[in-house]
């Protein structure tokens, strides 16, 4: 007999060939938003992250400090303002302190400089004057100069838009955190209950993925801080332990953070050399080069597959190949992200795999029992025989 309390649904259902159209007039119009909101993305995707990283500190916060959630998100911004003043306030004196002196060495390499090409030289008995030289080397610089200088509006134009797009991040970032529970619940209500398993381990292990990832990266920037560290020390690079440790930091910034590592260094080297080394500093410097530039191969190539790798069971020729697909396709951030994102990939491949051969996509899980049904979805009635 039909059970009486099973509401009955009896709209029309859609055919099959309209659900494939709606289906793809959809995804049509989601690659067009992607496309023509594409400058969105990279700051939509670091809120992403920065909630992600946050949201363990909000909750300890929360719970241990019995504070709302609202308040712990804002004392976790607060942490995080002091950690990224912190560093830079520690080294940048540091270093500071010698690149004050540099405008002294400049003033008399000038000088130098002015004192030997102002004046004539015979050469072969040619008469060589120096100084027109000199005079278009300075016209040649101050031709370098004057552009940066007409270019000061679109350089504070850059500077602001970097401001908003931080203040995006931070905002985006917040209400993630904040509504992090009641986003993940909205999605799960829209799942179809018999999937809803399927969702729940999917998103438990890409979540292990992520987290797995930057326990390695944290991982990674203590290993190159203190090989960093060992080799100044080692060479007599000033500063060792500094210069280490903000190799370290720069860690989470590849190819731009050890551009930027590089150039220090190659000024600390080249004004201040050595500290035990005897050699000119011009020689410590190119010694700092090449084995940065061997260190960066070594990074990509051996630490990043290895250590990032081992972390989302990845092997390390993935890891490679996904690194250079990374770069081409996303730039600079494509880089850190390859990995979790390949090792993400991976999982909702196999998923996707196991449904389309009729296997069970997680056999560790057949056994468990289906969640309650939602009651956000209509339910078909039901019969049942005497």
């Amino acid at each position: 007999m039909q059970n009486e309390d099973a509401p009955i649904d009896n709209r029309p259902r859609w055919p099959y060939p309209t659900k494939v159209i709606v289906s793809l007039l959809l995804l049509a119009l989601v690659v067009y938003l992607l496309a023509r909101f594409s400058v969105v993305i990279p700051p939509f995707i670091l809120a992403v992250i920065l909630a992600f990283i946050l949201n363990p500190i909000v909750n300890f916060f929360e719970k241990r400090l019995h504070l709302h959630r609202i308040l712990a998100i804002l004392l976790s911004y607060v942490l995080l303002l002091i950690i990224m003043a912190t560093v830079p306030a520690v080294l940048i004196p540091i270093l500071g302190s010698q690149f004050s002196e540099f405008n002294v060495d400049f003033n008399l390499i000038i000088d130098n400089l002015r004192g030997i090409l102002g004046r004539e030289y015979m050469i072969a008995g040619f008469k060589v004057d120096t100084s027109a030289i000199f005079e278009q080397v300075v016209s040649a610089l101050q031709g370098l100069i004057e552009p940066v200088v007409g270019q000061t509006l679109e350089l504070a134009v850059s500077i602001i838009s970097s401001i908003v797009w931080v203040i995006f991040i931070l905002v985006v970032a917040f209400y993630l955190i904040r509504d992090g529970a009641k986003l993940r619940q909205w999605l799960e209500d829209h799942i179809p209950p018999s999937y809803q398993p399927d969702f729940i381990c999917l998103r438990e292990r890409i979540n292990e993925i992520w987290a797995a990832f930057f326990r390695g990266q944290m991982l990674l920037a203590l290993v190159v801080a203190t090989i960093f560290t060992i080799i100044g020390v080692i060479l007599g690079l000033p500063f060792a332990i500094a210069m280490g440790v903000l190799a370290g930091l720069l860690e989470f910034l590849p190819s731009i953070g050890h551009g930027i590592w590089l150039f220090i260094a190659s000024l600390v080297a080249l004004f201040l050399g050595s500290t035990w080394i005897p050699i000119p500093n011009w020689a410590f410097m190119l010694i700092i080069i090449g084995l940065h530039i061997f260190f960066q191969q070594f990074d990509l190539n051996y630490l990043i597959p290895r250590i990032i790798g081992r972390s989302v069971h990845l092997p390390p020729l993935v890891v490679i190949l996904g690194i250079v697909t990374g770069a081409v396709l996303a730039g600079v951030m494509g880089i850190p992200l390859a990995a979790p994102t390949i090792a993400s990939a991976r999982v909702i491949s196999r998923y996707i795999f196991a449904n389309l051969f009729d296997m069970p996509p997680f056999p560790e899980n057949v056994a468990q029992p289906l969640p309650p049904p939602n009651a956000r979805w209509w339910k078909r009635s039901t019969t049942t025989k005497e």
